[in-house]
């Protein structure tokens, strides 16, 4: 059975790895979080930059495949067995989430978007972005469900 796609990276680190990513951007989150509103803007800019590992990951992919494709056409056709096994490697990644390069990339702490979404949603909570979200305690259960999805709406339209 194949993991579900938000779980295949974190299902194929290391324990160790995944546990200092979740550390890490606990520490982003309340560095953050006391050094005020500016840096958690600031911190919300750099997040809309950052490369998750599918993105690093592809591009990574496409670099050798193009590299060893040239190398195949101008110095030598044997060349050609790398954008291969390059391929070969992203189909794992697609349907495992593993393929060789995955560890390299999370052990220097290259996160996926499920993870890079964790810290920006807190930053956004600290930011005050859901105050006007009504508690289960505060009105009907339908209705904050209604306005939860009204915010998760416009946040995933404006990106």
């Amino acid at each position: 059975m194949l993991p579900p796609s938000a779980q295949r990276v974190p299902e194929s680190t290391a324990p160790h790895v995944n546990d200092e990513i979740r550390r890490r951007t606990e520490a982003s989150i309340a560095r953050h979080a006391a050094a005020g509103t500016a840096a958690i803007e600031r911190r919300l800019a750099e997040l809309d930059r950052e490369w998750d590992i599918e993105r690093t990951l592809e591009a990574n992919a496409a670099t050798i495949t193009a590299v060893g494709a040239g190398l195949a056409l101008l110095v030598d056709r044997r060349f050609a067995v790398v954008p291969l096994v390059v391929g070969s490697f992203l189909l794992q990644h697609a349907i495992q989430g593993w393929c060789p390069p995955l560890p390299i990339f999370r052990r220097n702490g290259v996160r996926t978007q499920t993870e890079i979404d964790y810290e920006r949603y807190a930053l956004k909570a600290l930011r005050g972005d859901f105050r006007h979200i009504p508690s289960e305690s505060d009105s009907q259960t339908s209705v904050a469900a209604e306005h939860a999805l009204h915010a998760a709406r416009s946040r995933v339209e404006s990106h």
